[in-house]
C-alpha cells in the first residue's frame, strides 16, 4: 500500500478520516516498515506539497490484523479537541465482529476486568483485585446469522487493549481468524473485526460528524450486507 492507494473516507483542513486495511500498523513500527500514519503523511505532503515534516496526530489506532476507520487530525488543535472528546468518552464507536457459532443471547452488555499478560502479548480476564486490573466494558447486539456464525454490533464503552477480542472470545464467541484469543477458523486477511464507524464533533465547526468504513473485498466475498 503507497500515498496513491490510500482510501479516503472524509478530509478538510482539520480532520483526515482513513480506511485502515488488515495487516497494517497504525504506527509505530520499527525500522522502514511502512505504517498507515506514514502513508497518511506522505499523502498530505504530496497533495497539498508541503515542505518539511508534516503533522498528523492519531486520534484512533486499531491493532494491526483490525480493519476499519482511523481518525487523524490534521492541527494541533484539533488533536487536543479531539483527544478531549475521545477521553470523556463523547464519541461513539460502533465495531462489526464475525464471531464462531450462534450468539445466544442475541444483545447484551458484558463487564469484565482485563490485565497485560507481557510474555505473550496479550490481554487476560482477571479478578478486579488484581494490581493494575481494568475494568473492560461494552454492549452488543447480533445483526445477522452468517453461514452458521453470527455478524455482531459492538459498540464500545471502554478502550482497552484487544478489549473487543479478549470479551467476546471469552465469552465463547471467538472472532474469525483470531488465533490469538482462540478462533480455530481461518480469515484470509486478519481478523473478521471492523472499525465500523466513528460519531464525533467536528473540533471546529462544532457539528456532528458520522465516519463510516465500507465493508472489506472478504466480508461481502462472506456474504455479510451493507
Amino acid at each position: 500500500m503507497n500515498s496513491h492507494s490510500l482510501q479516503i473516507l472524509y478530509e478538510d483542513n482539520h480532520l483526515l478520516a482513513v480506511f485502515k486495511p488488515p495487516g497494517l500498523a497504525t504506527m509505530g513500527t520499527r525500522g522502514e516498515k511502512p505504517t498507515l500514519l506514514s502513508i497518511a503523511k506522505d499523502y498530505v505532503k504530496r497533495r497539498y506539497d508541503k515542505p518539511g515534516n508534516v503533522y498528523l496526530g492519531v486520534m484512533s489506532r486499531l491493532d494491526a490484523p483490525v480493519s476499519g476507520v482511523v481518525l487523524l487530525a490534521r492541527t494541533s488543535k484539533a488533536a487536543r479537541r479531539m483527544t478531549e472528546q475521545f477521553r470523556s468518552r463523547a464519541v461513539k464507536k460502533l465495531y462489526w465482529a464475525i464471531v464462531e457459532g450462534r450468539v445466544d443471547p442475541p444483545a447484551g452488555r458484558l463487564v469484565d476486568w482485563v490485565g497485560p499478560d507481557q510474555r505473550h502479548r496479550r490481554m487476560h480476564i482477571v479478578g478486579e483485585k488484581l494490581p493494575g486490573a481494568k475494568q473492560a466494558r461494552m454492549s452488543y447486539r447480533r445483526l445477522a446469522a452468517v453461514h452458521g456464525d453470527s455478524l455482531l454490533e459492538v459498540e464500545l464503552e471502554t478502550g482497552r487493549k484487544h478489549q473487543i477480542r479478549l470479551q467476546l472470545a471469552h465469552h465463547g464467541w471467538p472472532i474469525l481468524g483470531d488465533r490469538k484469543y482462540g478462533s480455530q477458523r481461518r480469515w484470509a486477511d486478519g481478523i473478521a473485526l471492523l472499525a465500523r464507524s466513528l460519531v464525533i464533533t467536528h473540533p471546529v465547526r462544532a457539528e456532528p460528524l458520522e465516519l463510516e468504513s465500507p465493508l472489506p473485498d472478504e466480508w461481502l466475498s462472506f456474504g455479510v450486507v451493507e
